[in-house]
């Protein structure tokens, strides 16, 4: 692998190996009972780090990579629609992985497993929680030990989320491209898309343009980073699968990595002179307004156990006291099934 670059693509980020990931605002579930896939409001704004050399805190240009605006209890989930071909994608919050709960690692593992399997893995909401359910990504600050992060490792030393990409080695990747040759073939280029996506509830959110490392108009000092992390809020119905391929089918080394930063949306303005996003929506309007849930099903993958460290990780209410907005169970229509969930019987009658 030549390119070892990360690019971005509009607000996608684009990894070596053909991984795409965007990351998606939400409604951010309570922190009781489980629930269906919320939907997706809007593409999180992203920008490089590097562009801001005047206004960003110098840990983070440090760190390099990418920075994105999130408010306090805010939910987020990531998108890999758009991945190109197979590749095995570790995503770490404050470097401890979301799927295996173990440290950060430059190398792959399956006992656990400590990576996400792509494309088969359409997206993930939180870290694997248990058996076919995830807790949702919210956003916290650092300090109150209430990350994830803080209560795995018992310090919050890093923040934000960490990304790194592992394509198919040279066999598997020639065995890859081999099948989808007779796969198009025998069924054409047919392609199955999925309703949920990052605009259910609009496009990208409209962003005050901004040149490149251009100054705000009242140019901010650099000031210390109003560090933020991801903690974990509601549970939710969802996979997190395992990797059916052999390790010996991944590359051994990384093919490329990035560091995302999550900013505060004040500490957004002073770094890029753009507006912040808007507040969160609020779920108890969005679900009285009769607008779609989701639960996806499929029947042919076999999800992760969760393991003990990420089992254990108690929500941001424990931490920041009791979630106060209102919340108003949706209605059974308003849950969309995905993918392999029953549709409705036939019925046959006198020919």
């Amino acid at each position: 692998m030549t390119d070892t670059a990360v690019r971005i693509d509009g607000n996608t980020l684009r990894l070596p190996g053909g991984v795409a990931v965007r990351f998606v605002r939400t409604l951010r579930l309570p922190e009781t009972g489980t629930h269906p896939l919320p939907p997706g409001l809007g593409e999180f704004p992203v920008r490089r780090v590097g562009d801001y050399p005047g206004t960003a805190p110098a840990e983070w240009l440090a760190r390099g990579g990418v920075m994105l605006p999130v408010y306090l209890r805010e939910a987020m989930w990531l998108s890999f629609a758009g991945t190109a071909r197979p590749a095995a994608l570790q995503v770490g919050v404050g470097k401890v992985c979301a799927v295996s709960g173990k440290p950060w690692s430059d190398r792959l593992s399956q006992r656990p497993q400590n990576y996400l399997a792509l494309p088969r893995q359409p997206w993930l909401d939180g870290i694997n929680s248990g058996k076919g359910t995830v807790r949702q990504f919210v956003a916290v600050a650092l300090g109150l030990g209430a990350t994830v992060e803080g209560q795995v490792t018992g310090e919050e030393v890093w923040g934000g989320v960490q990304l790194q990409s592992f394509p198919l080695s040279g066999e598997a990747l020639a065995e890859y491209h081999r099948q989808e040759r007779l796969r198009r073939e025998r069924l054409g280029r047919e392609r199955t898309h999925s309703t949920r996506s990052a605009g259910a509830f609009g496009t990208a959110l409209p962003m005050a343009a901004a040149a490149p490392g251009a100054a705000p108009a009242a140019r901010a000092r650099r000031s210390a980073p109003a560090a933020m992390g991801l903690g974990v809020g509601g549970s939710m119905r969802q996979e997190v699968y395992l990797d059916e391929r052999p390790l010996r089918d991944w590359s051994e080394t990384p093919a490329g990595r990035v560091f995302v930063h999550l900013v505060t949306p004040p500490q957004w303005h002073r770094i890029t002179g753009e507006a912040p996003p808007p507040s969160p929506v609020d779920r108890a309007a969005y679900t009285r307004a009769g607008l779609p849930w989701y639960d996806y099903y499929d029947e042919d993958a076999r999800d992760l156990a969760p393991t003990d460290a990420l089992e254990a990780v108690k929500p941001v209410g424990d931490w920041l006291g009791d979630d106060l907005e209102p919340w108003q169970q949706p209605s059974q229509g308003q849950v969309l099934p995905l993918k392999d969930a029953p549709g409705k019987p036939v019925e046959d009658g006198d020919w």
